[in-house]
């Protein structure tokens, strides 16, 4: 049982799994799913940094449509309170050096939002200075178009979501890099 649980071993059998193009009804049973939200790294002996030190950290900004009216299809984004509880943002954290850049949003959106889906692209590299510390972070931001919404997560009991437009979406985050990244992803869409 305690295999099941180490954050290598587990990363190593379920990722390959997120990242197929297509996801099927059956690919994610409720049994699976219940273990994924069970799998949660924590601590930061495997986090990236680049040569200046800077902590590298990458995120997603989780995306749906919601049907308005008979013709228009709208843009939600899902905002996760943060940890401290001030202010609602985008999954992100740090990104490990046993996974891609890919896979490290991905896991992130996972454990901090409960949602997966597809990543599409790279919305572009920031440079932020932390709220925490006085250190500067390189964070880099893709868009993931959710297919699955989990009801059990590793950060449940810590985080709140909330699917909002991305007018409100922008009034609500405090980081000027994240509304920065959601310009970019809407620009993206050719239907918004």
């Amino acid at each position: 049982m305690g295999i099941l649980f180490s954050r290598n071993v587990s990363f190593k059998f379920f990722l390959p799994f997120l990242f197929f193009n297509r996801i099927s009804g059956n690919l994610f049973p409720k049994e699976l799913q219940n273990m994924v939200c069970m799998v949660s790294r924590t601590g930061r002996d495997l986090q990236r940094y680049d040569d200046d030190g800077c902590r590298q950290i990458v995120g997603c900004i989780p995306y749906r449509y919601r049907r308005k009216g008979v013709h228009k299809n709208e843009m939600e984004v899902l905002v996760i309170s943060a940890q401290n509880g001030n202010g609602m943002q985008f999954p992100k954290g740090g990104w490990e050096i046993n996974e891609s850049m890919e896979q490290a949003a991905l896991r992130e959106t996972i454990e901090e939002a409960g949602v997966m889906g597809n990543i599409e692209s790279k919305l572009g590299k920031w440079s932020y200075k932390s709220k925490r510390q006085d250190v500067i972070h390189e964070g880099y931001m893709f868009s993931l178009l959710v297919k699955k919404q989990l009801d059990n997560w590793p950060e449940k009991n810590f985080r709140k979501r909330i699917w909002m437009s991305v007018s409100e979406a922008k009034e609500v985050c405090p980081y000027t890099w994240m509304k920065e990244a959601l310009d970019v992803l809407v620009n993206k869409q050719p239907q918004y």
